[in-house]
């Protein structure tokens, strides 16, 4: 409204359509709701009044939705729906869960008020603001047709007889005009907060933001992990390969040389070789490791236990393929925590336990190290953790001075792919 192109702009009309059709639709919203409580109320001792009763209390779900609707006139935010959505099918469902909504009786307080107090407020504001100023400015013309040129009624209340008189009440008119065109944003702006605050559900609308944002978070883990797994297939089918070759080419370069210094630097140029293709293969381990990929969560962490430096027990049994982005969370978390337990705990065995059942996976690590670790203290488990997080699980620590130190990640997940689809099966080492 401080822009000054306010009035040439569709928004006073707009303004001014809102509060018209609340002007309009209140005199039908009264006569409808007085009815129902009359005649409920009267038939309540022969049972006939209940249904109209119930009608009463469910009239304001439908004053509610016209009001939402009408809110787009002036409100470039829509008011979501704050109803939820009944359990079973049926009328007998849907009114079930109306009447326990807090919403319902919240819209069912808004309509009294709007049938009893809004609308008329509506009405008082079009016609002080938009219809006495449009009668002044209509002077000139009610002075040259029903006025035969002599005379005009101004709002009724005064006679104009002189056209200068008839041309400047006009002109008045036009500036009252403009001013009540700036009321009438001014009380729709009120009028529109007021019905906003009373209909939309605030938790509602937080609601939906935070379920928003947690399938965005997903979309985005998602996202990361496609990322990974194109980078890992592109360096294992791509640079790794052509380093396979080269190994070869140097190895049998290195055999068909005569003694000599240039079979010292083709052998030094061959080991160098070799250690540059070990260093890609652990490189394309900690990207995405192909056996995660191609065998599932229980391969992948047994082929985690057998490269690891302390000893490790394992006993997982998972009964196929899970969800990508679980089993890459899980798989990290057990390889972040065999790394900790080889660096920190000065353990000499470790131990990796789990399973998945009723719809959730469940993995442990314990050790039988000196404890004392936490999270917090950059174990690197703290970036973990919150990937966890966005996949709706749970990471926990318990770790004692002394120990023993026992990690435990569980996820809501479902099998997604059979065991018997690609063979995967428990592990038990």
């Amino acid at each position: 409204m401080s822009r000054p192109g306010f009035l040439l702009s569709a928004w006073p009309w707009r303004a001014v359509g809102y509060l018209l059709s609340g002007a309009v639709a209140g005199p039908v919203v009264l006569v409808g709701v007085g009815t129902l409580a009359v005649a409920g109320g009267a038939l309540t001792a022969v049972l006939v009044g209940l249904p109209l009763l119930v009608m009463l209390a469910l009239s304001g779900v439908v004053v509610a939705r016209m009001e939402r609707w009408r809110l787009r006139l002036v409100d470039a935010d829509p008011v979501p729906d704050p109803h939820r959505e009944p359990t079973a099918t049926g009328l007998r469902a849907w009114l079930t869960t109306r009447l326990r909504e807090q919403a319902t009786w919240r819209e069912l307080g808004y309509t009294l008020l709007y049938a009893v107090l809004l609308w008329p407020v509506d009405a008082l504001a079009v016609t002080v603001a938009l219809l006495l100023p449009v009668s002044m400015v209509a002077v000139p013309l009610l002075m040259a047709t029903v006025g035969d040129g002599r005379e005009a009624k101004v709002l009724k209340q005064w006679t104009v007889t002189t056209w200068p008189t008839a041309f400047g009440v006009a002109v008045l008119g036009l500036l009252l005009l403009a001013a009540g065109l700036y009321v009438l944003g001014v009380v729709a702006g009120a009028r529109a907060g007021l019905t906003r605050l009373l209909i939309a559900s605030r938790d509602r609308e937080l609601d939906a933001r935070v379920v928003e944002l947690s399938r965005s978070r997903v979309r985005l883990v998602d996202a990361f992990e496609a990322e990974r797994r194109r980078i890992e297939r592109d360096l294992h089918d791509g640079a790794q390969q052509r380093l396979v070759a080269l190994t070869m080419a140097l190895g049998l370069a290195r055999l068909d040389a005569p003694a000599g210094p240039l079979a010292e630097q083709l052998a030094k140029a061959h080991d160098e070789a070799g250690r540059a293709l070990a260093e890609l293969r652990e490189l394309i381990q900690g990207i995405h490791p192909k056996v995660l990929a191609d065998y599932g969560l229980t391969a992948a962490v047994a082929d985690a236990a057998d490269r690891s430096v302390v000893p490790v027990d394992v006993d997982l049994s998972v009964p196929g393929r899970l969800d990508q982005a679980v089993e890459a969370a899980a798989y990290f978390v057990v390889c972040e925590a065999l790394a900790n337990v080889a660096k920190h705990s000065g353990a000499g065995r470790a131990e990796v336990r789990g399973g998945h059942a009723r719809g959730r996976l469940l993995l442990e690590v314990r050790d039988d190290g000196r404890g004392g670790a936490d999270v917090s203290a950059g174990s690197g488990l703290t970036g973990l953790a919150d990937r966890v997080s966005v996949l709706d699980g749970t990471l926990s620590l318990s770790s004692p001075p002394g120990g023993p130190t026992l990690l435990r990640v569980e996820f809501p997940c479902e099998v997604t792919e059979p065991a018997e689809a690609r063979g995967t099966n428990g592990v038990t080492a």
